[in-house]
């Protein structure tokens, strides 16, 4: 799981990055990850909005790349390209909220991390993944 925090990171460009990821069918980012070392590709990646409202998860992709390492503003960190299969606006979309993840088993998982690129609990992804497709569905924004 990824947090993004608009109040720290703005996602200047994020509407055309939905219209080339639906014109495409293809976008592929990088992100930070603190789990570097458990991380690979192939896992299944969840983006959460963190720090203002609606909170919750609006992006969702494939990892496509091992972690890397990085240097920004003094400090070393790692990160990973993530291949999105659906992105929403938050601003203008609905999304997956924490109201929904807050419950049943899923509310087992933190959801507002502080650090991006957080395991979940191998427990819960399957019912995540559930949760998440129907939401999709039901929504009209299908896969």
């Amino acid at each position: 799981m990824f947090g993004w925090n608009p109040i720290k990171f703005e996602w200047a460009d994020l509407d055309d990055d939905i219209q080339k990821l639906t014109t495409t069918g293809t976008l592929t980012d990088n992100w930070s990850v603190i789990s570097h070392k458990s991380i690979k590709p192939g896992d299944r990646a969840y983006v959460v909005r963190v720090g203002v409202e609606p909170k919750g998860i609006f992006a969702s992709g494939i990892i496509s790349s091992h972690a890397y390492p990085a240097f920004r503003q003094g400090r070393h960190y790692y990160r990973i390209e993530i291949s999105f299969d659906v992105l929403l606006n938050p601003n203008k979309e609905q999304i997956l909220t924490l109201d929904i993840l807050k419950t049943g088993n899923l509310a087992a998982q933190n959801w507002t991390p502080q650090a991006s690129g957080i395991s979940i609990k191998p427990q819960l992804t399957d019912e995540l993944e559930g949760v998440w497709l129907n939401f999709l569905d039901t929504k009209g924004y299908g896969l």
